[in-house]
């Protein structure tokens, strides 16, 4: 009878980091792919960042002309565009990718190849848009792209077009990660894993991967028809058509777009705060109510962006009643983080510290956000340089505080080794201080009538003197850029020379902490039992447990002398 080989295990990752090219061009290991993502957003998150300083110095001191107007503007709509599109839902994307397969115990994601065309759709998807900037101007009417400014007549150039075209083919790619997502979670679950023992962040991407499928066709429909009106004549949104009709489509994704980008977040500060806090997390269940009380709250907002376009007092009223309801199952989040820190056994590691951070900026950002709900004082200061204030607060302070506490989380279990904890300190204080410094001085240009995307302003005097503000808005933006030279160089020096982690370096709660760091290609040879939706945390103590019955069981030590 002849023997029957076991297949051999798949090659492993230590000399395939950056060659050959091939590989990580036509890999659909996940892991792989999720780096590829999270290297593709960081790079768009440092091009974004340019524009923002570049603006800065510009508004730095009134009169200036360090950019024309068009440029400018064009600058102004490729940062919000970069950083909303191409940097915090790609990294966002790209962490899910590397971890929610294992965190179910699978051994890749359901449809790999689709995983693959996805990612590679994101950088397309980039180029598209930037092309508009080598031919005649890129987009310059906001990251929105409002008719009538990007009508055929106001903007003939091909900027808007390849803006349009950009945005439809992220929203495929979108598409095609969350039916994969979806599908990977629901058929690929561990033995034991029960959608009652699910990791709150795998939780955090089921609610994301649903709110992008519903919403992401209403987006490529609204810039199809956009492009209808562009090359094809028709009257969809002109001043013939109906503008206000764009809006109320994009809005009805750009609202589910700004939990798209942080959902995943509260989902690693969902896994960190228990693991610091040596505690399990606060209300199970009504975390995972409030990630879908989010969802469905969060389509029932949208013209709570449009209150200044003449909408019915009924609707206006609908709209404000509903923006500020979707605060209660943000604010259960808020409450049970902070419960499962009570009197638990904090340690103010990096992680942690970050996720305090974002508590911090986004609960500020909430608290506008629920003060622009009213439509009186949203009527007052809409398009001022409050609201830039508020995006800011709840995006930067919420997604981007997010990303940099899941990367100092994680970052041993993808590298092996840690971040370095002194360039980490200082990170974290330079970019905590140097962003409150900007963002929060911003409001009061708002209350003090300064709108938003524009050029320039004139000098004044007295209390309409808006100069010294933004000169110092500008000095502390810098001094955010600062703290991202400092995280960059920290990522680069540590993949190398970090300090080795070993595979469970935090005691960490979830099944990626089982396997080796960095994981193999195929994640686990055997899938530890799954008994909570803390299984790593269960297999500690029963190893506690049997280690103490071992030792209650050994004979005690003889006394007798020879």
């Amino acid at each position: 009878m002849a023997l029957t080989l076991a297949p051999p295990k798949p090659k492993s990752y230590d000399d395939t980091f950056f060659k050959p090219i091939a590989l990580w061009l036509t890999t659909t290991d996940h892991k792989l792919i999720g780096i590829m993502y999270m290297t593709t957003g960081m790079i768009a998150f440092l091009i974004g960042g340019i524009f923002a300083l570049v603006m800065r110095i510009q508004l730095a001191q009134p009169n200036e002309h360090v950019v024309s107007a068009e440029l400018y503007n064009q600058m102004l709509s490729a940062h919000g565009t970069t950083m909303i599109f191409f940097f915090v839902t790609v990294f966002m994307t790209g962490i899910a990718n590397y971890f929610v397969p294992i965190m179910v115990g699978a051994r890749d994601m359901a449809f790999p190849r689709v995983n693959l065309l996805g990612f590679w759709l994101i950088p397309v998807s980039i180029v598209v848009y930037y092309m508009g900037f080598f031919t005649g101007g890129a987009l310059n009417a906001g990251w929105t792209g409002y008719p009538p400014l990007t009508e055929k007549v106001a903007n003939p150039g091909l900027g808007v077009d390849f803006w349009a075209v950009s945005l439809i083919i992220w929203a495929i790619s979108g598409i095609m990660a969350s039916v994969n997502f979806l599908t990977t979670i629901v058929a690929l679950r561990a033995p034991g894993m029960t959608f009652r023992r699910l990791p709150l962040f795998v939780w955090a991407q089921i609610s994301t991967s649903i709110l992008l499928l519903i919403v992401g066709a209403p987006l490529a429909a609204d810039l199809i028809l956009l492009e209808f009106d562009r090359q094809f004549g028709t009257n969809f949104f002109t001043t013939v058509g109906r503008p206000v009709l764009y809006q109320h489509l994009f809005w009805f994704f750009g609202h589910p777009e700004v939990y798209i980008m942080i959902l995943p977040g509260f989902g690693m500060i969902s896994e960190i705060v228990p693991v610091f806090a040596r505690k399990p997390i606060f209300g199970y269940s009504t975390m995972v109510a409030a990630l879908f009380g989010i969802v469905f709250l969060s389509m029932g907002v949208w013209a709570h962006h449009m209150f200044t376009v003449g909408l019915n007092i009924y609707l206006e009223t609908f709209f404000m009643a509903m923006t500020m309801l979707i605060a209660v199952p943000t604010g259960i989040k808020f409450f049970n983080w902070i419960a499962t820190c009570w009197k638990g056994s904090i340690t103010f590691d990096l992680p942690m510290k970050f996720a305090f951070g974002f508590m911090a900026t986004f609960l500020l950002g909430g608290i506008t956000g629920v003060y622009l709900a009213s439509v009186p004082v949203d009527t007052q200061l809409h398009q001022s340089y409050f609201v830039v204030a508020h995006l800011h607060y709840v995006l930067f302070g919420g997604s981007v505080m997010t990303i940099f506490a899941g990367i100092y989380y994680w970052f041993p279990k993808i590298t092996g080794r840690k971040l370095n904890k002194t360039l980490g300190e200082w990170h974290f204080w330079t970019v905590f201080v140097g962003f409150n410094a900007t963002f929060l001085v911003m409001h009061t240009l708002g209350l003090e009538g300064m709108p938003r995307r524009i050029y320039t302003y004139p000098g004044g005097f007295g209390e309409q003197d808006w100069g010294p503000t933004n000169l110092v808005i500008t000095i502390a933006s810098f001094l955010v850029a600062i703290s991202v030279l400092i995280f960059i160089y920290n990522l680069i020096y540590s993949w190398r020379n970090g300090e080795p982690a070993g595979d469970d370096p935090w005691q960490g709660n979830t099944l990626e902490w089982a396997t080796s760091s960095p994981p193999p290609p195929y994640n686990f040879e055997r899938v530890p039992p799954v008994r909570s939706y803390m299984p790593l945390r269960d297999l500690r103590r029963m190893r506690e447990r049997a280690a103490q019955l071992e030792r209650a069981a050994a004979p005690p030590p003889s006394t007798t002398s020879g």
